[in-house]
């Protein structure tokens, strides 16, 4: 209904219950002056022809009136519906609590009993107020209950109340678990089919109140509020979100509440989402209370979960929620801010290629980019190179915020004049941010990923001491991409638990691919050491674990990368799995001469430094960085430039840091 369909209902159906309760009210008084006589009701001619105008009222009304819905949902009794009637007169006319203290003999007793009932109303049955009734079991009726069952006050639910009197809102009771989501976005034309799938159980199933259970998987929460919201519209109803850690975990409270909502979904045609997004899937308790609710909820409900699938009783259906596909997002990016610049200039197909962005994302990207260019416009030089980099900028933001809660994001500094290796480990890098680069054309343009989805992710392994440059290479990869480096430690992912590891990874994984981030696997020889015998169960499942991972960086999106210290411990086998392997040699003296001469910033103030005697200091670049590092505080305090005895200092305690011999007489002329 339109507003004023539903304004015009809402007088309408003011005007119903208010005859209704009067027509009642004049029932009680005729009882009230006849009940010593035991004389049977018999309605004046004033009372039928009321009674006629509200059944032609409620016939020309757009919708039934609320009371009646009611009736017809709970399946009432014309008793029952009488008996809610007298108690809803209590709260609506302020003469009728005087009149049911005058039938039941006391002035004090001025609620409504079963008694009363039972004894003024046609059709009386004692199975209305009994704990199964539906008076009682969908809490329509609150019961004061005393010693006597017919004594018992009656008192209708307030929400009740305001239903039958036209006000359709949740439950208070509801309302400090329940969450409203408006949405006006459409799910993409990918993801309007699963909806309408949703749709067809509702249409199939009319009648059918414990409709199948519809559970969303896929990674991405916010395409499936957009499809939950989607599917409420196409049904007239609203959409609320429960998360899974707002359920009662005691039996009766869970119970109760889930006998609520039902109560909510009937009346309102209201649908449910329950969030497991956060949900523990070792939290053995908290997934009994989630399904125990599952169990006895009506209604449409959908519930979202990524890794967790509930056994139940009651029907599942299973839909997985995707991405958009790329040419839904080039699309979307087109409508949100192809009036403010050409998508090819803006570099569109190079974004699209990266980021794998759900719609919701995509929209709330696209209008910061609008406002950066509305606010811009086309004064900037270079304005269509800094526009690309604003859209890739505020992508990465977009895809870091889940990343970040796993990993520790690197910010890359270090550019290929930074490094320091042979020609050939040099070209492999560059090889390697090429095929990043052009995966997109190779991969779906030209092919190959019809061919299978295994190989297709970049893995490398970057082998060699510490300080030998494995983590600033994967920095100029960075850099060199734009692409955001996140730095995991393998030894504090695994874990000695059977299958935390791979959920371990697989969140990492998850987490990352909307960005195709740069993955930085550091202390691979946690995980990646000979291929054990198998000689156990552990056994079994430490190889279990290492081939997940390979499984996980030969389909990720991005480029994944492995570090050792020991590439000799590695299993050959597992290494054929890479697709690129570079071994970070120790420097020679050449190499450490040139890191020496690139390793201080421009602006730092230097004077007499040796390059060649710097470099017979037999240390890897990252022990030259800390004495370079170290050397420039010493002189800053003396307020003087880097000279060679300060460096000779800063070396002395590196080499004490790291138990190396140190020979006075090779540094005795830099002091």
């Amino acid at each position: 209904m339109n507003s004023i369909e539903t304004n015009t209902w809402s007088i309408s159906n003011q005007q119903y219950i208010t005859g209704m309760v009067r027509l009642m009210k004049a029932q009680l008084e005729w009882y009230s002056r006849n009940m010593a006589n035991a004389v049977k009701y018999e309605p004046t001619d004033q009372d039928i022809t009321e009674r006629a105008e509200l059944e032609k009222l409620a016939a020309e009304m757009q919708s039934p009136p609320a009371i009646n819905r009611l009736v017809k949902i709970f399946g009432l009794s014309a008793f029952e519906r009488d008996v809610l009637i007298i108690c809803a007169g209590m709260e609506l006319d302020a003469g009728f609590a005087e009149l049911v203290a005058s039938i039941q003999g006391e002035q004090s007793f001025f609620q409504p009993s079963f008694g009363l009932a039972l004894a003024a109303l046609p059709g009386a049955h004692w199975s209305a107020v009994s704990p199964g009734g539906a008076l009682r079991y969908w809490r329509l009726l609150e019961v004061n209950k005393m010693q006597l069952v017919t004594r018992s006050p009656l008192k209708i639910d307030e929400h009740i109340l305001h239903y039958i009197a036209g006000i359709a809102e949740l439950d208070d009771k509801l309302k400090e678990i329940a969450v409203p989501v408006y949405s006006g976005a459409e799910p993409m034309p990918s993801q309007l089919e699963l909806a309408e799938k949703i749709l067809q159980t509702v249409f199939k199933n009319p009648e059918n109140n414990l409709l199948p259970l519809a559970h969303l998987t896929g990674n991405d929460l916010s395409d499936k509020m957009t499809l939950a919201s989607y599917v409420a519209d196409r049904l007239h109803s609203q959409l609320f979100v429960v998360s899974a850690y707002a359920i009662p975990t005691h039996v009766k409270d869970n119970m109760e509440l889930a006998r609520l909502w039902s109560r909510e979904a009937v009346l309102n045609s209201y649908v449910l989402f329950i969030d497991c997004s956060d949900l523990d899937s070792s939290d053995k308790a908290r997934l009994q209370t989630v399904v125990s609710f599952i169990e006895n909820v009506q209604g449409l409900v959908l519930l979202n979960s990524e890794h967790w699938t509930p056994v139940l009783k009651r029907r599942l259906l299973a839909f997985n929620t995707e991405k958009p596909t790329r040419k839904e997002q080039m699309l979307l990016w087109k409508n949100i801010i192809g009036d403010f610049i050409d998508p090819q200039e803006a570099g569109l197909g190079n974004v699209v290629s990266q980021f794998n962005l759900s719609a919701d994302i995509i929209r709330k990207a696209g209008i910061e980019v609008s406002d950066y260019l509305s606010v811009n416009g086309n004064s900037q030089p270079h304005h269509n190179g800094d526009i690309r980099k604003k859209i890739w900028k505020v992508c990465c933001s977009h895809t870091r915020p889940k990343v970040d809660e796993l990993a520790q994001r690197i910010e890359p500094v270090a550019t290929w004049d930074d490094i320091v290796l042979p020609e050939s480990q040099k070209n492999i890098l560059k090889e390697i941010a090429s095929q990043v680069k052009q995966r997109i054309k190779v991969y779906d343009e030209w092919g190959f990923a019809t061919k299978g989805s295994r190989g297709l992710g970049i893995s490398a392994l970057f082998a060699g001491e510490s300080g030998t440059g494995k983590t600033m290479a994967s920095e100029v990869l960075a850099n060199e991409l734009g692409l955001d480096l996140y730095k995991i430690d393998l030894s504090k992912v695994v874990n000695k638990y059977i299958g935390e590891t791979e959920k371990n990874l697989k969140r990492i994984f998850d987490a990352a691919e909307d960005g195709g981030a740069i993955l930085l696997f550091d202390e691979a020889d946690a995980l990646f050491g000979k291929r054990s015998d198998v000689k156990d169960s552990h056994d079994r499942y430490s190889n279990i674990e290492v081939s997940y991972l390979l499984q996980r960086m030969e389909a990720y999106h991005g480029l994944a990368i492995l570090t050792t210290n020991m590439k000799n411990a590695l299993d050959k086998a597992f290494m054929r799995r890479l697709r690129f392997v570079i071994n970070f040699p120790f420097p020679d003296a050449v190499q450490r001469a040139e890191i020496w001469n690139r390793i201080f910033p421009k602006d730092t103030p230097r004077q007499d430094l040796d390059l060649e005697r710097l470099s017979k200091l037999t240390i890897p670049g990252g022990c030259i960085r800390n004495i370079a590092l170290n050397a420039a505080f010493y002189a800053a305090d003396e307020e003087m430039p880097v000279r060679m005895s300060h460096i000779y200092k800063a070396a002395r305690t590196e080499y004490d840091k790291t138990d190396k011999p140190f020979n006075n007489m090779d540094f005795k002329a830099w002091q």
